[in-house]
């Protein structure tokens, strides 16, 4: 019959074995403080943040170049086009003052085709002055006033008026109401008196012809010294 076995814990002595620290042991370990929890996150988003500063930084730079290539083609298309469309102004310009010209130039050539030339009693006429165009009336009153103070002069010079084919001349001496020039004059009243005037000078001698409608005849001869 076998051997109870009646030995128990309790009857072997205690020893060190028996009385085991308080707390975790083996492979548990006790609270980290919090600085050592967070730096490794604070590692991480500082890295983050760098990469990402450094990817804006390219980026940013290489935009920025895109966007100065794109903006030197565009000023470079629109100088272009307003260097061709400043060529075509041109050109068109150009051809219309050709096209005027031409026009000008037949217009001036049928016109002179179409006009008659002068004959030269016309051109001798229009290039003719008012007293040329106006008719010598020889009948016409003519008072010669003696101004020098010599007697018989005035008769005189009215005797070669008359030879001269002027039948209406008489001469006078100056009275009261008489205004005498300082020099030898012809006056007339009218502008149709202007060619009689001028002859009555013309056979006088006399350089001077004055229009006055004061005078009491249409013609009136002034002798002065």
């Amino acid at each position: 019959m076998a051997r109870k076995d009646t030995e128990q814990y309790q009857s072997y002595e205690k020893d060190a074995f028996d009385n085991p620290p308080e707390g975790p042991v083996g492979v548990h370990r006790g609270n980290r403080p919090m600085i050592v929890r967070v730096t490794p996150f604070i590692i991480v988003l500082v890295a983050a943040v760098a990469a990402g500063v450094l990817f804006w930084s390219i980026f940013s730079g290489e935009a920025a170049n895109m966007f100065n290539r794109r903006s030197e083609q565009t000023q470079t298309t629109a100088q272009t086009s307003q260097g061709s469309s400043s060529s075509s102004a041109d050109e068109s310009a150009s051809g219309t003052a050709s096209q005027s010209s031409q026009s000008a130039t037949a217009g001036e050539s049928t016109l002179a085709e179409g006009t008659p030339s002068q004959t030269p009693s016309e051109s001798e006429s229009a290039q003719s002055t008012p007293e040329e165009s106006q008719q010598v009336n020889t009948n016409a009153q003519i008072t010669v006033i003696n101004g020098t103070g010599v007697s018989g002069y005035a008769n005189d010079r009215a005797g070669v008026l008359q030879n001269q084919g002027f039948t209406n001349v008489s001469a006078a001496n100056p009275d009261a109401t008489t205004v005498l020039p300082a020099q030898t004059v012809v006056y007339y009243q009218n502008e149709a008196d202007l060619a009689t005037a001028q002859q009555v000078a013309n056979a006088l001698g006399i350089a001077t012809v004055e229009q006055s409608t004061s005078i009491g005849t249409p013609i009136q001869v002034v002798l002065m010294q």
